[in-house]
């Protein structure tokens, strides 16, 4: 790393430390909040205290913890990929050395378990009945299914008409929203559902090397899973964060596969600025 792009790490941990996500008006930054109707608002404050509350009750998080462990199968192994790492070899024999945190390993296949099982067992403590979810991976484990063919007809569109089912059932009914979208305390809950992604992975790269990485790569669609691995490491400014996203033609796309990049200006920025620091 050279002296300048140091002096940004630096910048940009400072930055980081003093900024409280979300900050007392639910936002992050200049994003976030909470644009919904006011039926509502009662809802998603319950929902929020709930979460806060819970995160400190040790009886929930012993629970939580036994499910991700003997349910969902965590931890998952942070595996040396060796034919990966030989793959990308320097012609002077440097190379570097490339892990897979193995999330296609947990049950169901992916990460989507974590913050599915964990807002089930809160919905449990709030006395909801009844679960509703958007989905693009179409696991819905026998739950009556319910295609949405208005606007895209993408995950985007399945949320919309998630919280409006939500709005007319709001008292018996909990939204699992999976991913960092939707009004506040939403975006937080799914981070800190995920969090024991980056947990485990700082906690395996000790075991194993015995420091940090110095970069992560993280595939980016709805966010939860990029989300779960980069919280543990925002802080750390000598890691270096990089979200992946489907790519189509730049910047004004019609293709769906681009939908953040081409649409916000920060993501587009702060991915810049990841790749530019790469040396």
């Amino acid at each position: 790393m050279t002296r300048e792009s140091a002096l940004q790490a630096e910048e940009r941990e400072n930055k980081w430390m003093n900024f409280q996500r979300p900050d007392s008006f639910d936002r992050f930054g200049k994003f976030g909040g909470k644009y919904v109707q006011e039926t509502l608002m009662h809802a998603l404050t319950e929902l929020e205290s709930a979460s806060r509350s819970l995160a400190e009750d040790e009886e929930f998080q012993k629970e939580l913890d036994g499910i991700l462990r003997d349910y969902v199968g965590r931890e998952s192994p942070l595996y040396f990929a060796e034919r990966l790492t030989e793959h990308y070899k320097c012609p002077n024999g440097e190379r570097p050395h490339i892990y897979l945190k193995r999330k296609d390993l947990d049950h169901t296949g992916a990460h989507k378990i974590n913050n599915a099982v964990a807002q089930a067992l809160l919905a449990k403590r709030l006395g909801k009945k009844r679960i509703i979810a958007e989905t693009g991976a179409r696991q819905t484990f026998g739950a009556e299914v319910r295609a949405v063919h208005s606007g895209t007809a993408t995950l985007k569109d399945a949320t919309s008409e998630a919280i409006r089912d939500w709005l007319t059932n709001v008292e018996s009914t909990h939204y699992i929203l999976g991913s960092v979208a939707g009004p506040h305390p939403y975006p937080m809950m799914v981070r800190d559902f995920h969090a024991v992604i980056g947990k485990e992975t700082r906690k395996q790269a000790m075991e194993k090397w015995g420091g940090k990485p110095d970069v992560l790569v993280a595939c980016v669609g709805g966010g939860s899973n990029a989300m779960g691995l980069f919280h543990e490491f925002v802080n750390d400014a000598d890691v270096q964060l990089i979200g992946v996203e489907a790519a189509a033609s730049f910047p004004d796309s019609s293709n769906e596969g681009f939908c953040c990049i081409s649409q916000n200006k920060w993501v587009r920025t702060i991915m810049q600025e990841r790749m530019n620091n790469i040396t």
